[in-house]
């Protein structure tokens, strides 16, 4: 690959966040919830699951691990482009990380949000975080362009289908045979999923874009025998998100006599609270507790071949390299030329009464 375009002079990683340490925990929750009406019930319910890996979410750990390994691959193939690091709820702040780029001389940025799909809080919101941190940081704000929707590229299908495999090694060989294989993603409300921009028939809707991601990965294992599942929800009851919750659909399983289950966690590209405590305590403890043997496939971010995807991703932009895409769902995400969002596109559903 030759040199980037010289409008392009940074690589930003902008994801979600997590705190580093107990006293952070509850400070980190109640910016996430804020204006959502989360009982505070809730959050110390949230923040016990912290506690139990000493008030330290590892996804902080795990981004800048994958940045290293983005550093690495952007080297290999000869493009000199520095990588920083920001978060939409916990430091390094975006907004603080632009105002360092601005003092580097940072003109034009891409960015990289820790997603894979459309959605609100999946796309939209990873706009809106850019948008707050050029105005934190006023005149001389780098531009900031987000990178595509890459839930179908082959490096990512590749990655997940791998760790599929591996995880069945460790299963049971008795019971690999009959493992169910159960994907999952983070449920969010289903008025979100059904947002405004996202035609009902071929729009970018999040659980659409995680079904097709499941689908793919299932083709490549050669597999029909499979379920798409959420986890992690957060709302109250009386609001309607996306469902089977795993749990709920281990009983499931449980009842019809499964007696192994795979899970993996597509919705997610790395390891965090929502991953470590909802399947790998939780799930696992409900399946071991029914007699179920259980595997949980890795994240794919712990792959190489998705840092080397992300070099694609720029590629995309600097040097106006084919996207490369399995699947026929529609995808968006990036604010460029080529794959544009829609002005109204995934926005935030309404709340009742409003």
């Amino acid at each position: 690959m030759a040199g980037p375009n010289p409008e392009v002079d940074a690589l930003l990683v902008l994801s979600f966040g997590g705190p580093e340490g107990r006293g952070e925990v509850l400070p980190f929750l109640e910016r996430v919830t804020r204006g959502r009406g989360v009982p505070r019930e809730r959050l110390l319910e949230v923040a016990e699951h912290y506690e139990h890996f000493g008030g330290v979410s590892p996804i902080n750990a795990r981004n800048r691990e994958l940045i290293g390994r983005i550093q690495a691959e952007l080297a290999e193939a000869g493009v000199e482009l520095p990588v920083y690091f920001g978060n939409r709820n916990w430091h390094p702040l975006v907004e603080d990380t632009l105002a360092e780029m601005t003092r580097d001389g940072v003109r034009r940025a891409l960015v990289l949000a820790t997603s894979a799909y459309g959605g609100y809080s999946a796309c939209r919101q990873y706009h809106e975080d850019i948008e707050r941190a050029r105005s934190s940081v006023g005149d001389g704000a780098p531009e900031l362009v987000k990178l595509r929707h890459f839930f179908d590229h082959p490096q990512f299908v590749a990655s997940a289908t791998d760790a599929v495999r591996a995880a069945l090694r460790e299963l049971p060989e008795t019971r690999r045979d009959q493992a169910r294989l159960v994907f999952t993603a983070h449920s969010i409300p289903t008025a979100a999923d059904q947002a405004a921009g996202v035609p009902e028939e071929g729009g970018h809707r999040y659980s659409r874009q995680v079904r097709e991601a499941a689908r793919l990965v299932a083709a490549e294992l050669g597999t029909k025998a499979y379920d798409v599942v959420w986890q992690s929800r957060s709302g109250p009851p009386s609001v309607p998100w996306l469902a089977p919750d795993i749990l709920d659909h281990l009983a499931e399983l449980h009842a019809r006599a499964v007696p192994s289950v795979l899970v993996c966690p597509i919705g997610f590209l790395s390891d965090h609270v929502e991953v470590v405590w909802d399947l790998d305590n939780e799930a696992r403890e409900w399946a071991e507790k029914h007699d179920m043997a259980f595997a949980r496939a890795a994240t794919v971010g712990e792959d190489i071949r998705f840092a080397r995807m992300v070099v694609e991703l720029v590629g995309e932009q600097t040097e106006a390299a084919p996207a490369r895409a399995l699947g026929g769902v529609p995808s968006a995400g990036s604010g460029v030329d080529g794959q544009p969002c829609a002005a109204n596109c995934c926005l935030p559903a309404r709340q009742p009464g409003r």
